[in-house]
């Protein structure tokens, strides 16, 4: 991947829930130059195990050959779903990055004390390996994770797409998408699409 490439195009992804049984999974493709050219969505469980899944559902829904990355937002999401991003890699054969913005001295502590008794969870966090600190020209601090991408690159790719604050662009439209939709008035209802994933 040239990372130096005008027309880079990362797929960012957040999620929206509120207190529902289902989070809302918001996918952005988005180049360099910021031109955003495709959106789609996903619902996921909220503490379910299937937030894999619906990234997977929601990079197929788009059938777009361009798009160079995935930038998500945490692998920790709708309440303890915890993503697989070396899977993600390995089926849509591009690098993932996940993004948090905060300090921590991890979960595995929630995870016990809300789920007493699941291995699989626990070793799916355990799984992710340690997050690396990194400083953003806009003076901002990130905490990285990268499959299929060396870390400088991939720390290179968030710096360059992150124009003010802390939040990469693609992630930070997708997270405004996602919150949109779920408040939306007509979807109050379900607060999410009922198709399993839909792009637009």
């Amino acid at each position: 991947m040239h990372i130096a490439k005008g027309g880079l195009r990362a797929l960012g992804i957040a999620e929206s829930f509120s207190g529902r049984t289902r989070s809302l999974l918001a996918g952005v493709v988005m180049r360099k130059d910021l031109r955003v050219d495709g959106v789609a969505f996903a619902p996921i469980t909220v503490g379910g195990t299937d937030a894999t899944e619906g990234v997977l559902r929601l990079y197929r829904s788009l059938h777009r050959r361009d798009v160079n990355c995935l930038l998500i937002s945490g692998c920790v999401i709708a309440w303890y779903n915890i993503l697989d991003p070396a899977r993600i890699a390995r089926e849509t054969d591009l690098p993932v990055l996940s993004i948090t913005y905060e300090a921590s001295e991890g979960l595995e502590r929630d995870i016990i004390r809300h789920f007493p008794g699941d291995d699989q969870r626990l070793a799916a966090y355990r799984h992710l390996g340690e997050r690396t600190a990194f400083l953003l020209h806009t003076g901002s601090t990130i905490y990285l994770r990268a499959w299929g991408i060396p870390f400088h690159e991939a720390a290179l790719l968030c710096d360059q797409f992150t124009y003010d604050g802390k939040v990469p662009e693609p992630v930070r439209v997708a997270r405004l998408t996602a919150r949109a939709v779920v408040h939306c008035p007509e979807k109050e209802q379900s607060g999410i699409p009922a198709s399993p994933g839909q792009a637009i």
